[in-house]
């Protein structure tokens, strides 16, 4: 096969279009670097498949799954940036913005290194590969690229995207639930995976992986890239590439003349922006000192003293040096962005002096959290306001109103001219819904949109969403699925239930957005790990506002929970027949054998007693208890609201078919399973948590989805039907029924 791709026989489909891609380089780039990602996607996708240790990330979009740990681990730093130029051009391309031939060049060669890759470590062969020679592309002029081939192609890619996100979701779901499936795969990736770790120890990952391309030119591309994502297209020679400055000091250059890499230039003919770029082998920060001079220079020839941005390529820095201390950025700013930052050295006013709107938040425990987060976020030097720390975090208990305090922390934010967009993220569907009702009922005046269901449009002040839902708008490919987002498009970005696990799924959206970050937590302090502490820039045990369970009790804002134990203590602990009285012995005897006599073990597990939650008895003997000595309200009448928590979907449709069979009196609509395996699950959310009207179901059967988050003031029971191992979410799951609810027992 005359290609560069000639050795990756073992994938066929993958090597035809590579070799696609190839032949397109100079006929049609944007098609090549599309087709590019394409089979650098298939690549990753067929490693995550048949290597046994390659984790796969909560999220199966391209760009989690190559910056997920256990894949960059294989690869060393070149090669991975490589790939990810790989995956930013091809996105670019998709976007609809300009391709040049060089660039689907570079593309297409560092596709090539990370074949070789591929089939040097995981093929039955090692085959012999030479550098990647251009003599082999076809040099033909360039042809448009029709809209229709444009549009094939990225349905393609969404629906071999989508294919495989559910393809991983079914396969996880098997062995979740099959020891057997589980170690069917385990026995079809571990000869893959024991080939690629002995040849990790034979061969030399410099030497076998081709470098096809040049450092400085890496480097180059990618300083480009971020800036063509930013809106920074047609860049001039001598008016945005090294623009000429005077000023410079005579000790550093004796003419005064300086030449800066880039100037990013405002509608006013004003300096926006300075861009000093180092060399790849270079440090970022060694161009620090360079790029305050060539500010310095832009400031008094032109009366604006620009933001400033330093990078090698491969890390950027943005020092906005009249407010913020340096800090790392993911790519550059847009134009209107960098006017904003300008114009806020006028226009933003101190927030430790706003005046708080008591309708939206007005405990004094709510006003207390504002408070520390403003005195967080800004401080006086010399008579001036300057910004302190970007980073909070506030712990406060369910129900003692988390989300009316961002929504009064987000007016205070945008009043004083600090935050124009904001972006709310919660872990589901339900709690984005509800948080844009919360919040946005409070702050009419800025528009929202929940972007689990709308498009988003330019003028969007509040966003709600889902992780995976922005890590898609972060990561799309489709030129109609709304505009992508910059780095700087969001000036804030609250996390709901901000705990370890979210950063450890979705850490990729925090590196990626340059925002203010507000935390919110009904984990107490103490239970609060030592990583989320970190990652808000605090110490251990001192957030920035803490109010907690007992506290909210103590001042009457909260019910305090009482706790009734339910003996199935076999469960919890496990059975050990020497500890069981002679009648339980005989019936140990019975049903497993004598262990004395060597018919059995003497002890059984209590994860081998795990299948006792779907034994009739047991679930009978709970919701018999339930129903009996539960919580009623009605004057004692009714069960109250009550939330069960199963272990897993099959768990809670065994709970609602025996309640179905032992309770046939209630039509099968006092008791409904409210899970993500369920279509109109919201609707039956909104009917169980309605404050307003006591509506069917009473009792909600929940996996995951109820345990955080949802505001449900009329639940008095809670059945906790399976183990618990976080206290942080045990707390949060507890705090589903501390919600005060003024003479909930007497209603009807």
């Amino acid at each position: 096969m005359n290609t560069n791709f000639h050795f990756l026989t073992e994938w066929p489909s993958i090597q035809d279009e590579c070799a696609s891609a190839e032949k397109h380089v100079f006929k049609q780039p944007r098609y090549a670097v599309i087709l590019c990602r394409s089979a650098l996607e298939r690549m990753v996708q067929w490693m995550y498949e048949n290597d046994g240790d390659l984790e796969q990330p909560y999220d199966t979009s391209l760009s989690s799954l190559i910056h997920a740990y256990s894949f960059k681990a294989n690869i060393n730093d070149r090669l991975f940036r490589e790939v990810n130029l790989v995956r930013k051009l091809g996105n670019d391309g998709a976007h609809g913005k300009a391709i040049s031939s060089n660039e689907a060049l570079i593309c297409v060669k560092a596709l090539h290194s990370f074949s070789v890759f591929l089939a040097k470590y995981y093929g039955a062969e090692k085959p012999e590969v030479k550098a990647f020679d251009e003599n082999l592309i076809s040099k033909v002029e360039e042809e448009q690229l029709l809209k229709q081939q444009l549009l094939i192609l990225q349905e393609k890619l969404a629906a071999q995207a989508l294919d495989f996100k559910k393809e991983q979701q079914a396969l996880q779901e098997k062995i979740k639930y099959s020891e057997e499936e589980k170690a069917k795969l385990e026995a079809q990736q571990r000869p893959i995976t024991e080939r690629r770790e002995a040849r990790q120890k034979t061969l030399d990952f410099n030497k076998v992986i081709p470098h096809n391309i040049p450092e400085a030119v890496t480097r180059k591309i990618y300083i480009d890239l971020y800036l063509k994502e930013a809106g920074w297209n047609n860049l001039r020679e001598g008016r945005e590439l090294e623009y000429e400055v005077s000023g410079m000091p005579k000790s550093i250059n004796p003419s005064g003349v300086g030449f800066v890499d880039y100037v990013l230039w405002g509608d006013n003919g004003l300096p926006l922006a300075v861009v000093e770029a180092k060399k790849a082998m270079i440090s970022a920060d060694k161009g620090r000192q360079q790029a305050v001079l060539y500010a310095d220079c832009l400031e008094k020839m032109h009366g604006q003293r620009p933001i400033i941005f330093y990078t090698n390529g491969f890390e950027s820095h943005i020092w906005d040096d009249q407010f913020y201390v340096p800090r790392e950025v993911n790519g550059f700013y847009t134009k209107d962005e960098l006017q904003l930052l300008i114009d806020r050295r006028e226009s933003r006013l101190d927030l430790r002096k706003f005046q708080l709107d008591t309708n939206i938040a007005g405990r004094p425990y709510q006003l207390e959290a504002i408070q520390r987060v403003a005195e967080r976020l800004v401080a006086d030097q010399n008579g001036k306001l300057v910004g302190r720390h970007r980073k909070s975090l506030l712990v406060m208990a369910t129900g003692s109103g988390k989300t009316r305090t961002a929504a009064a922390i987000i007016d205070m934010l945008t009043k004083c001219n600090w935050a124009k967009r904001i972006l709310f993220l919660a872990d589901r569907n339900a709690l984005v819904t509800q948080a844009k009702k919360a919040i946005g009922g409070q702050l009419a005046q800025l528009s929202s949109i929940d972007l689990t269901k709308e498009k988003e449009d330019n003028g969007t002040r509040l966003v709600f969403s889902t992780y995976p839902t922005i890590m898609n708008k972060i990561d799309g490919i489709k030129t109609d699925d709304g505009r992508l987002y910059g780095v700087g498009h969001f000036d804030v970005i609250f996390i709901d239930e901000a705990h370890r696990s979210v950063y450890q799924k979705y850490k990729a959206i925090f590196d990626y957005f340059d925002s203010m970050v507000i935390g919110l937590t009904a984990t107490p302090k103490k239970d609060v790990d030592h990583n989320t502490y970190e990652l808000f820039g605090i110490e251990d045990d001192n957030p920035t506002f803490a109010y907690e369970l007992n506290q909210a009790v103590a001042d009457k804002y909260l019910v305090p929970p009482k706790a009734i134990s339910f003996e199935l203590k076999f469960m919890r602990d496990g059975i050990k027949y020497h500890e069981l009285s002679k009648a339980e012995q005989e019936e140990y005897e019975e049903k497993f054998g004598d262990p004395t006599q060597n018919e059995s073990d003497d002890e059984i597990s209590s994860s081998a007693l795990n299948t006792w939650l779907f034994n009739t008895d047991t679930v009978d003997k709970v919701l018999q208890y339930l129903m009996e000595q539960g919580i009623k309200v009605a004057g004692g009448d009714k069960l109250g609201k009550t939330i069960i928590f199963a272990k897993n979907h099959k768990h809670a449709l065994f709970i609602e078919e025996r309640f179905n069979k032992n309770y046939p009196e209630y039509s099968g609509h006092f008791l409904r399973v409210i899970d993500n395996y369920e279509p109109k699950a919201q609707d039956l959310l909104e009917r169980f948590a309605d404050d307003f009207e006591e509506q069917l179901p009473q009792i909600a059967v929940s996996v995951d989805m109820m345990d955080t988050g949802v505001d449900a003031p009329r639940v008095v029971n809670l059945v906790f039907f399976k183990l618990v191992k976080s206290a942080s979410k045990f707390w949060q799951m507890i705090g589903r029924g501390t919600r005060l609810c003024p003479d909930l027992l007497a209603r009807n």
